[in-house]
């Protein structure tokens, strides 16, 4: 069976950034600095995402293009005989839980988009809180967004790589970044925005904790998509015309600015506006439309911005659920279409829990989390950093170093050196620093 391809590296580059750029960095970044000391969270993110979430997307892409087979495959065909193929497994586990709650936030970012067209966000007077109380409260409206946000994914996911993904991506996320940079103008020349800027760029180290560079760590995993083998799947559809390592620095790059770009729009205004930066999960729902409402025309603003920012988390979620396709139609004998649509079927029934959490399920918890809560302690502290220890070990380990070589310099004229440090980086840096931070938050050190 002839597999697809990206049809060129800018449909690669701006692919793999759309599955990085989304709600990890516009929506999960913002709110997740604000609980955990702003600034001297910023500096450890970014530390965490040079030096380990480039060496692991590295990875990722070497993997999938190595094997040009889906995450489970690619282990199975790369490590024959062996039991590597867990990784791939873990990640296709990882990323149904993880868009089983990432769908919900899709489904909020839906309501709101929607609401914004008709002119029903941006009144005189209103308590944002309390809007977006009513939007998450609501049984019937959480449900609703859930399943119209699975229904677009399953519309492209079954469209293929060319027709579906890449098309959305290629052209939307230029865009994303423009409006981007109009709130974040907005919301630098508001009063009282020094006070945010200073929360954001001016480290207090003492306010980070243990659990605080966890929080860290799996950020960097969750902005960037690795850890649970999204990466080798869209690199599986890759060509030998692409470097490696090119293409996995400009998605860092984009990653880290949007991150920036989320904290100034984000931060500012909070304190503009008297707000608290640990909201939680809602915070972004909160201060938009009060940033927006300081500008003219600002429900268009707010429109525009709102359908590039459901773009941008649906780019996010195209991988999350391309890994899971992409498991069942690899061998050719299931269509792509019938797979795509019990995918969202399943998907929608596993995201109902989580959408009620804040609602129906709002006195059922785990651990003193709720559903939606729990759900991504799991995937961002646990299982992301577990699925990134077990691909730094198995390519390192396992995987055959001159394919290894031949993959990392294809179409490339970097010198030796930048091999070793990566290889440096993936054997000791990446393994000892997970290991580390774990043992942290356990309390041994």
């Amino acid at each position: 069976m002839n597999r697809e391809q990206w049809s060129s590296k800018l449909g690669f580059i701006m692919s793999s950034a759309g599955a990085a750029i989304g709600l990890g960095a516009i929506w999960k970044f913002p709110y997740v600095a604000g609980m955990n000391g702003g600034a001297a969270f910023f500096l450890v993110f970014i530390l965490f995402t040079v030096l380990i979430g480039l060496p692991l997307l590295i990875s990722e892409f070497v993997i999938g293009r190595g094997a040009k087979k889906e995450a489970i495959t690619a282990y199975k065909v790369l490590a024959p005989g062996s039991q590597w193929n867990v990784v791939g497994k873990i990640g296709v586990l990882g990323c149904f839980l993880l868009l089983s709650f990432y769908s919900v936030v899709g489904g909020w970012v839906l309501i709101y988009t929607a609401q914004s067209l008709v002119g029903g966000v941006i009144k005189e007077g209103a308590n944002y809180p309390e809007m977006f109380g009513a939007v998450t409260g609501s049984p019937a409206m959480t449900l609703l967004g859930l399943a119209l946000f699975l229904f677009i994914n399953v519309l492209v996911i079954s469209l293929g790589i060319r027709n579906g993904i890449e098309k959305a991506s290629k052209y939307m996320m230029p865009l994303l970044f423009v409006f981007f940079l109009i709130l974040v103008v907005r919301s630098l020349t508001l009063d009282g925005a020094m006070v945010g800027i200073e929360f954001f760029l001016q480290p207090d180290f003492s306010k980070l904790t243990g659990e605080g560079i966890l929080y860290a760590l799996g950020q960097s995993f969750f902005a960037l998509a690795v850890g649970f083998s999204c990466m080798v799947t869209y690199s599986s559809y890759l060509g030998k015309d692409v470097s490696i390592p090119g293409a996995a620095s400009s998605v860092v790059i984009m990653n880290i600015f949007v991150s920036l770009l989320a904290g100034l729009a984000i931060f500012p205004a909070v304190f503009a506006f008297g707000m608290e930066p640990a909201e939680g999960p809602g915070l972004l729902f909160m201060i938009l439309p009060t940033v927006f409402g300081q500008i003219p025309f600002g429900e268009v603003f707010l429109s525009l911005f709102l359908l590039l920012f459901l773009f941008a988390t649906l780019t996010s979620s195209f991988s999350l659920l391309e890994i899971i396709v992409s498991a069942f139609t690899e061998s050719g004998k299931r269509r792509r279409k019938n797979v795509t649509w019990v995918s969202g079927v399943i998907m929608f029934v596993a995201g109902i829990p989580a959408a009620l959490s804040m609602s129906t399920l709002s006195d059922f918890t785990i651990y003193g989390k709720t559903v939606f809560d729990a759900t991504d302690y799991l995937v961002s502290n646990i299982l992301l950093p577990l699925g990134s220890l077990l691909i730094a070990l198995f390519i390192i380990y396992r995987m055959d170093r001159k394919l290894v070589e031949e993959q990392f310099y294809l179409s490339t004229s970097l010198s030796p050196v930048w091999f070793q440090l990566w290889r440096v980086a993936m054997k000791w840096v990446v393994p000892i620093t997970i290991i580390i931070v774990y043992v942290n938050l356990l309390g041994i050190i």
